[in-house]
């Protein structure tokens, strides 16, 4: 196991990312935060919290959507428990944040893409992602914001520990080999 990012370097992460939304988007008027359940919904709450305090608007669009129907695998698994989408406004011509906690192949943005379409029709949709895994791509799907790059091999997986869930704020390469 190899940390790629401790509690210190994280949270300057976080910093950076929100930061460079606020840059881009200013005052959100017509820009929403969603994140992609279940796991990108820790580092959204957090992204959403951090450009909240950055802008003093507390009236920040965020949402939480889930993607459960509309994955490629949803019948490979045995047990399919789906979670809420909770999106409590318009995302008719606004523009969309997009937040995961790795990007992969791109087949959870693409299943996320899906879902957000059933729910309207945004302006623009951006990706924010903390982990970019980029040389994994099955999908033709970039970030436009990213915490980090990691070259990986098929072995290896990059897992996210958030203090909310986990008790600490960490991201590690773990080599599934040497893990079983």
């Amino acid at each position: 196991m190899k940390t790629l990012l401790n509690d210190a370097q994280l949270d300057i992460t976080l910093h950076r990312l929100a930061h460079q939304l606020v840059e881009n988007h200013l005052s959100f008027k017509d820009t929403v935060i969603i994140g992609i359940r279940p796991r990108g919904i820790l580092l959204s709450d957090r992204i959403a919290g951090l450009v909240k305090k950055i802008t003093g608007n507390n009236h920040i669009g965020y949402g939480k959507l889930d993607i459960t129907f509309h994955r490629d695998d949803v019948y490979t698994n045995e047990l399919v428990v789906p979670e809420s989408t909770e999106i409590p406004f318009s995302i008719e011509g606004k523009n969309v944040i997009l937040i995961d906690d790795v990007l992969y192949t791109g087949r959870t943005i693409r299943s996320a893409m899906d879902a957000l379409i059933d729910v309207g029709r945004p302006k623009k949709v951006e990706l924010l992602v903390l982990i970019d895994r980029r040389f994994s791509r099955e999908l033709p799907i970039q970030p436009d914001y990213f915490g980090d790059t990691v070259d990986t091999i098929t072995t290896q997986k990059v897992k996210v520990y958030w203090k909310e869930k986990d008790g600490k704020d960490e991201v590690v390469l773990i080599d599934k080999v040497s893990q079983s």
